[in-house]
């Protein structure tokens, strides 16, 4: 990269903002490791010590999902060390601006981490490598040829003689990097697709304090903030001589939509801050309700100059001769990211210089609107990465970042920690676009599918994030499982309908893989059943032009033991769906109570991402996506009643809980190599309408809208 590359705030924070679903953008990708080489630092990725210690750095957030040991497993295979001997720190995105962005994208999100970096993580442990036995060869004069790399050691092979990674490491980094490196083909793997310890577990099972809301700093003040709730309302006033006097009070600080009381614990100003008698500006959304926004979405469904996605064939032909006709309506609702930790971040502005600890999924984007938030030159910010406590793709966007910046800037020289209430991160959130969706389908005498129309209308995260994305007034973000789906239909016709209310969207994992699914593959099941065919033979008839689709269709099938006879009242649905790069398929068994409580007795969820780093946390991620996935499906709900979000806490947006958990769960990776696709959220895309479609097999009830709970169906917990 060139030396005299250097963004401008705006263009910094163009790049560093376009976050989620594969849509964090690469500003540069990394070209030259190593060519910044200072101490024992052998390229920008790693530092090996005198006692071999390996310290490899991780560019993207750490949420859970395990980037933070995955992504030191592919350096750590390239440079042939000793795992044991393996710890890792988080970038400066300071640091990343001052070297040219040497480190590439610091974006989380998208299931990206592992399948964007890869290649060149990989390259940076094989470069290190190849120093460490270029070094260690001249300090034995010998061929460089003759020597090998394994366990953190360099052995001369016709000698026998070896030399520690300590030990050469400083005349290593001396050397020039070489131009090209040889990665190993994957059948010479000794770490990547067997199961390592996790190096954060242990901090994190001890209680250090690794989360932004662990932060504490010397003089640190808090901040307790009320926004509008109304979306896009405005501040009218906020007399403060209520809480004048109030022990602790230090500030009551005004933004443009929302209230700041900062005091001098977190719980004062909390306090204080209900106190204050707020007058607010709702506008134009202030009478706005789930109905109301509910029939403004599902007029794009009965526009007649509704845009046309894809058009193959000529659906209306198909229809007039069909041997069956089959239609349908679904719907999903507004769903929140519900991390365990709320929005928080702590900021200090001192003069033009500003610091900020934040548990963010791009760092990059929290330097950005840090400065931009302070006025200052990107140069003049450092951000401090923390660990998040849950992300879901909503610590992408910088609203929290904001505020304290905003907030500590009025209390110059002392840092502040912003930290959200629970009510505040329910209700100010940006939630999973409400969905509706009408199906057309039409099958011949011998039920074979042969014609598919499809109405989507949707919110757009993409309109306000990246609008320049949208064509023809088609956003293909919203439609993906749609407008890619892997069945071979000869006549398909797909249209949508932008429908943008005043409730902020944005996006959640899996994006619209979250709730297209759900459509799409319980309105295939409804047709696999008016066709008189089993849901399985029936997909498979249509798979064959995505053989990585049917394998993983065929694995989850063969895993759950499909067709095998059930005990009396247990039932089972199918689902798949590829995403986010990988290729996913679910099996339900459930038993279902004339009350309608659902017994999940177990799930079995198949993946093909490729190629998988780590298998331990691959399965931790089937299984994570599991309770996330089913806490939507079965509760989850965002609804408002005078432009206000109703749910405020735990109590009223139900999260699954331990003994609600399936009984059994069965993670079946299939990795089939050749390609590098995502784990943490690919396996959540098909357990809806998996769920779903066995709620059917045991009921005859088709579940057309989520959640569950209002379909009159609850959760057996397990005995």
């Amino acid at each position: 990269m060139p030396s005299a590359f250097r963004p401008s705030r705006r263009d910094f924070l163009r790049v560093s903002t376009a976050l989620g679903a594969g849509l964090a953008l690469e500003l540069r990708v990394p070209a030259a490791l190593g060519a910044e080489v200072k101490g024992l630092e052998l390229s920008a990725w790693i530092v090996i010590r005198p006692n071999d210690e390996v310290l490899i750095r991780v560019a993207r957030s750490e949420m859970g999902q395990g980037s933070s040991t995955g992504l030191p497993m592919l350096v750590a295979e390239e440079l042939e060390c000793d795992w044991r001997k393996v710890k890792f720190e988080f970038v400066s995105s300071a640091e990343n601006l001052r070297r040219n962005r040497v480190w590439g994208s610091m974006a989380t999100g998208g299931s990206q981490s592992i399948r964007a970096s890869q290649e060149y993580l990989r390259k940076a442990g094989a470069t290190a490598r190849e120093m460490l036995i270029a070094a260690a060869a001249q300090r034995w004069k010998v061929d460089a040829s003759d020597c090998d790399a394994e366990n953190s050691t360099i052995v001369h092979r016709p000698s026998g003689r070896k030399v520690r990674f300590g030990q050469v490491a400083q005349a290593a980094s001396k050397l020039e990097p070489p131009a090209e490196v040889k990665l190993k083909d994957p059948k010479d793997w000794n770490l990547l697709g067997r199961s390592a310890p996790r190096l954060d577990i242990r901090d994190k099972v001890t209680g250090k304090p690794l989360f932004g809301i662990d932060v504490q700093l010397p003089g640190m003040v808090y901040a307790a903030i009320a926004q509008c709730p109304v979306f896009r309302g405005k501040l009218v006033s906020v007399p403060g001589e209520r809480i004048l006097g109030l022990r602790g009070l230090i500030k009551v600080v005004k933004l443009d939509d929302a209230v700041a009381v900062v005091a001098d614990n977190w719980w004062r100003a909390s306090k204080m801050l209900k106190l204050l008698p707020i007058e607010w500006d709702t506008g134009a959304n202030g009478a706005a309700t789930t109905a109301s926004i509910r029939e403004f979405v599902r007029f794009g469904l009965e526009d007649s100059a509704i845009p046309v996605a894809r058009n193959d064939g000529n659906v209306e032909a198909a229809f007039a001769s069909a041997a069956k006709l089959v239609e349908a309506e679904y719907f999903a609702p507004f769903l929140n990211h519900a991390p365990l930790e709320p929005m928080n971040c702590t900021a200090l502005v001192k003069g033009d210089r500003v610091e900020v600890w934040a548990p963010t999924q791009n760092a990059e984007a929290t330097h950005a609107a840090a400065a931009d938030a302070a006025g200052v030159p990107l140069g003049n910010v450092e951000v401090h990465l923390t660990y998040l406590g849950g992300g879901f793709g909503r610590r992408g966007f910088q609203d929290y970042t904001r505020q304290a910046v905003a907030i500590a800037k009025q209390l110059e020289g002392r840092p502040v920690k912003l930290l959200w209430s629970r009510e505040e991160d329910m209700r100010h959130d940006f939630y999973r676009p409400m969905t509706l969706m009408r199906f057309k389908g039409a099958l011949d005498a011998d039920g074979r599918l042969t014609a598919l129309r499809v109405r989507d209308a949707s919110h757009s995260i993409m309109a306000g994030v990246r609008p320049q994305e949208i064509k023809d007034g088609i956003d293909r973000h919203a439609l993906g499982g749609i407008i890619d789906s892997p069945y071979a239909v000869p006549n398909f016709r797909i249209e949508f309908a932008l429908r943008n209310s005043h409730v902020p969207v944005g996006f959640m994992r899996t994006v619209f893989h979250s709730q297209n699914p759900f459509m799409r593959e319980c309105f295939v099941d409804e047709l696999a059943r008016a066709a008189g065919k089993d849901p399985v033979e029936f997909r498979r008839a249509l798979l064959g032009g995505s053989p990585r689709d049917l394998a993983v269709l065929d694995a989850a099938a063969k895993a759950s033991g499909w067709g095998a006879p059930l005990p009396e009242g247990v039932h089972r649905g199918i689902a798949l769906q590829d995403s986010h790069g990988s290729y996913a398929a679910a099996v339900f068994e459930v038993q279902v109570s004339p009350a309608g409580e659902i017994d999940i007795r177990r799930v079995v969820v198949a993946v093909d991402p490729g190629y998988v780093v780590n298998p331990d946390s691959a399965e931790a991620q089937v299984q994570s996506c599991v309770a996330y996935g089913l806490t939507s499906a079965l509760w989850g709900e965002i609804t408002l009643k005078d432009g206000r979000v109703e749910q405020s806490n735990f109590d009223n947006y139900r999260i699954m809980r331990i003994a609600e958990m399936p009984r059994r769960i069965d993670a079946v990776l299939v990795p089939s190599g050749g390609f590098w696709g995502g784990m943490g959220e690919t396996p959540l895309a098909p357990l809806a309408p998996a769920l779903c479609n066995a709620v059917f097999a045991a009921t005859g009830k088709r579940v057309r809208a989520l959640p569950l709970k209002s379909q009159g169906f609850s959760v057996a917990p397990v005995a």
